[in-house]
C-alpha cells in the first residue's frame, strides 16, 4: 500500500491554504455541533419524557458507540475513495438526524437520532485530517491543526446557545428544524467549493499482501494514541453532558447561567487552541505540551469538585479548565501526525479518533450512575482522575515515537 500526495509548490499562497483550512474548519464545527445535538436539551427531555440521568447518558453512549465503530471503518474508506464524497454523505446524514429529532415522541426516537447522528460524525476526523495533510503546505500545518481544533470548540459552543435559545423562543422541535436548515446550507456551500476539497487516494498494488493495510495496528504507539483519546475525552464528556446539572445541583445555578458556563468552557477552549497553535509550531516536544496542559486541567477540575469555590468561582474555574485543555489541542494533533506511518493517514486517524468516540460512549453511562446517586462532586473528581491517565498516555506516545526515529 502506498499513498500519493498532492505536489504543492514550495511557496503556497496564504489565501490558498487559508481557504482550505476554513472549509475544513466549517465541516469540523458542524460535526462538533452534532456532538451536542441532544445534550443541551437533556433537562427538557427529562420533563417531557420522564427520563433519568442514566437514560440520558445512554443516548450519548449510543451516539459515540456508533461513531467509534464507524470511524475506524471510515478511515479505510477515506484512503480508498477520497475524503470529499464521504464528507458530503456525512453532512446529508446530519440533515436527516436533525429532521428526525424534530419528530421524536419518546425515548426510542431519541436513541434513533443519537445513532443516526453518530453515523454522520464517524466520517469527519479521517476526512478532515486527510484533506489538511494533503492540501495544506507543511509550514502551516501547525496553524491548520489549531484552526481545526478551534472550529470544533466553536461548534460545541454554538450548539447549546443555538438549541436552547430557539427552544426558549419557539419550542425544541422548531430548534431542530432550524438545525436541519443550517446543515443544508453548509452542505450546499461545500459542494460549491468542492474543487478545494479533493484528495488523492491510496493505491493498492497487486504485489502487496492484503494484510499490509492492517500493519499499522501492530504499532504500540498507535494504541497509546488511542488510549490518550479514550481518557481525555471521558473527562470532556462529563463536562458536556453533566456540567449544567452539576452546577444546578451543587450551587443552585440557574439553567441559563449553567448553560452559559458550558459555552464559556468551549469558548475558552477555542482561545486556548488558538494560542496552542503557536506553541505547536515552535516546539518539537508536542507530547510534553499535551501532558502539561492536561495535568493543569485535571487540577482545576478537581478544585471544582471540592465545592469550596462557590457558584461564581466554580463557573470561572470550570471555564478556565477549557483554556488549559485547549492549549494542548494543536500539539495533540501534531503528536498523532508524528506517530502516523506514511500512507496510512485515514486509517490511523480513523482508529485513533475512535478512542475519542469510545471515551464519549463510556463516560456518560458510567458517570450517569454517579449523577443518579447525587455524587456530583465525585463526578468531577472522577473526571479529573481519568484526565491524569491521559497525561501518562501522552508521554507514552512521545517516548515510542522518539524510539521509532532512532
Amino acid at each position: 500500500m502506498t499513498s500519493t500526495s498532492l505536489h504543492l509548490p514550495l511557496a503556497v499562497p496564504l489565501k490558498q491554504d487559508a481557504t482550505i483550512i476554513g472549509l475544513v474548519g466549517l465541516a469540523h464545527a458542524s460535526s462538533h455541533f452534532a456532538h451536542l445535538l441532544l445534550a443541551p436539551l437533556f433537562p427538557v427531555f427529562m420533563t417531557e419524557f420522564g427520563l433519568s440521568y442514566a437514560e440520558l447518558g445512554l443516548l450519548m453512549t449510543t451516539f459515540f458507540v456508533v461513531s467509534g465503530l464507524g470511524q475506524a471503518s471510515a478511515g479505510f474508506a477515506v484512503d480508498r475513495l477520497g475524503a470529499r464524497p464521504l464528507l458530503f454523505v456525512a453532512l446529508g446524514i446530519f440533515v436527516l438526524a436533525c429532521g428526525a429529532a424534530s419528530l421524536v415522541t419518546g425515548y426510542a426516537g431519541l436513541v434513533g437520532v443519537a445513532a443516526l447522528a453518530g453515523l454522520g460524525n464517524a466520517i469527519f476526523h479521517p476526512v478532515d485530517f486527510t484533506i489538511l495533510n494533503q492540501r495544506v503546505s507543511a509550514p502551516r500545518l501547525g496553524h491548520a491543526f489549531s484552526a481545526h481544533g478551534l472550529t470544533g470548540y466553536l461548534g460545541w459552543a454554538a450548539a447549546p446557545v443555538f438549541l436552547v435559545t430557539l427552544s426558549s423562543l419557539y419550542n425544541w422541535r422548531t430548534a431542530y428544524l432550524a438545525a436541519a436548515v443550517m446543515y443544508v446550507g453548509i452542505l450546499v456551500w461545500l459542494i460549491l467549493q468542492r474543487d478545494k476539497l479533493s484528495t488523492q487516494v491510496a493505491v493498492q498494488h497487486a504485489d502487496v499482501g492484503a494484510e499490509h493495510s492492517m500493519a499499522f495496528m501492530k504499532l504500540p504507539v498507535v494504541w497509546w494514541c488511542f488510549a490518550f483519546f479514550l481518557f481525555s475525552t471521558m473527562t470532556l464528556a462529563v463536562v458536556q453532558s453533566f456540567s449544567v446539572s452539576i452546577l444546578k445541583a451543587m450551587h443552585g445555578v440557574s439553567f441559563e447561567a449553567a448553560t452559559l458556563t458550558l459555552t464559556a468552557y468551549m469558548l475558552c477552549g477555542a482561545v486556548g487552541i488558538f494560542v496552542g497553535g503557536f506553541v505547536a509550531a515552535r516546539t518539537g516536544h508536542s507530547d510534553r505540551v499535551v501532558a502539561i496542559s492536561m495535568a493543569v486541567a485535571a487540577v482545576l477540575l478537581a478544585l471544582c469538585g471540592t465545592g469550596l469555590l462557590g457558584a461564581t468561582g466554580t463557573m470561572v474555574v470550570l471555564a478556565g479548565t477549557g483554556f488549559a485543555v485547549g492549549i494542548g489541542g494543536p500539539s495533540r494533533d501534531m503528536m498523532i501526525k508524528n506517530a502516523t506511518p506514511q500512507g496510512a493517514t485515514g486509517r490511523v486517524y480513523g482508529l485513533v479518533y475512535s478512542g475519542l468516540d469510545t471515551g464519549f460512549a463510556l463516560s456518560p453511562f458510567v458517570f450517569g450512575v454517579f449523577m443518579d446517586r447525587g455524587w456530583y462532586g465525585a463526578t468531577l473528581f472522577g473526571a479529573a482522575a481519568v484526565l491524569l491517565l491521559s497525561v501518562v498516555a501522552a508521554l507514552g506516545v512521545g517516548q515510542r515515537t522518539a524510539r521509532s526515529r532512532r
